[in-house]
């Protein structure tokens, strides 16, 4: 009842003609989220990302992504549309623009980096920098929010587009309108088709393939699930909830082919959030409002483990948001991790815990 009073007092100090006769970006519909799990045992808060080395520290934007190729150069996705390589001295040079805002990123077989633009569709960029557009619409509807990836043995790409309806500035607003825009493809180099997988996702984002490509993981941000899609067996074509209700917002999802997932988690939950879902009215009223009364991401770093049976088995925090924040990204690489980050200006670097003491 007090939030509902607090988001209602906001409403009333602006004009009510201009919520009377503004029209709202969103059509909210309602829901009625689970109890977020409690931060205790596997999830309790611990301190593992301060320790974590950063990279490139105030010389970057918003390294969504990374992607390291097979030279040892780290590539990371920025803000402004760049992809930078990074040195092992941590020294930034550019590479190439997209001219759009590249998100999720991996390096195929043939040394190109596969990369879902939120704006230009899912993008081939050769050794040389030279870019060509793979795909851009499947069964006749253009992506609206292309944003992540990973690539089979076989060369086909799995990949997401978050929202039909919303492009990547306004991903807020898939929040809180609540519907499912989403949807998960696969693009087949060797014919050029792009084939719908799964709809009626509910922002569909961070993709990975399993340990045998049995199955391929979307995550559902804005349900705080993830769906898992059968590529193979018994099941082949049909989809199951591979774990619910998790402890924050997932976003870029990566495996490191040996039975991990890697979970990146912008934010904890949000009790705001979820009490606005079950009032579309409230909604549809803070959509016309400035992005300052809408809820927003806690400062915290967050990162968890999933083993291929859907269960929790590691966590990582850094419950101050200082060292890094907002973890869109966590890339398994040897005996490391890298992290990304939406709106920091850092690349953290953190040997595997689960390498040191595998679960």
């Amino acid at each position: 009842m007090l939030r509902l009073l607090a988001y209602l007092g906001v409403l009333l100090l602006i004009p009510a003609g201009y919520l009377t006769f503004t029209q709202s970006p969103i059509d909210a519909a309602r829901w009625e989220a689970p109890k977020a799990p409690e931060a205790t045992g596997v999830l309790e808060p611990n301190d593992t990302l301060m320790k974590a080395e950063l990279i490139a520290q105030g010389q970057i934007h918003g390294p969504e992504d990374t992607a390291m190729d097979s030279q040892g150069v780290l590539h990371a996705a920025l803000h402004d549309g760049r992809i930078v390589q990074i040195n092992a001295a941590g020294e930034v040079s550019d590479w190439v623009n997209t001219g759009g805002r590249p998100l999720g990123m991996d390096f195929d077989a043939q040394g190109s980096l596969i990369v879902a633009d939120a704006w230009k569709g899912l993008l081939s960029i050769n050794p040389q920098g030279e870019i060509r557009v793979l795909t851009q619409e499947a069964n006749g509807t253009p992506f609206a929010f292309t944003d992540d990836l990973d690539i089979a043995s076989d060369g086909k790409i799995y990949f997401s587009d978050a929202s039909s309806k919303f492009n990547q500035p306004d991903y807020l607003l898939d929040l809180l309108e609540a519907r499912p825009h989403g949807r998960l493809l696969m693009y087949n180099p060797a014919d050029q088709s792009t084939t719908v997988l799964l709809d009626g996702l509910y922002f569909a984002n961070g993709v990975a393939l399993s340990q045998d490509e049995d199955f391929v993981l979307v995550n559902e941000t804005y349900r705080y699930r993830i769906t898992r899609y059968w590529l193979k067996g018994e099941r082949m074509g049909e989809s199951d909830v591979f774990i619910d209700n998790l402890p924050g917002l997932p976003d870029n999802l990566q495996g490191d082919r040996a039975g991990t997932f890697w979970v990146a988690l912008p934010t904890p939950r949000k009790a705001d959030a979820d009490f606005l879902h079950r009032h579309p009215w409230l909604k549809n009223q803070l959509a016309k409002l400035p992005r300052a009364f809408w809820p927003k991401a806690e400062k915290y770093g967050f990162a968890i483990a999933l083993n291929e049976q859907g269960e929790i088995i590691h966590s990582l925090h850094d419950t101050s948001g200082t060292h890094l924040r907002m973890i869109t990204s966590v890339k398994p690489v040897g005996d490391d991790l890298y992290f990304g980050s939406l709106d920091n200006d850092r690349i953290g670097r953190l040997p595997n815990p689960l390498k040191a003491n595998p679960q």
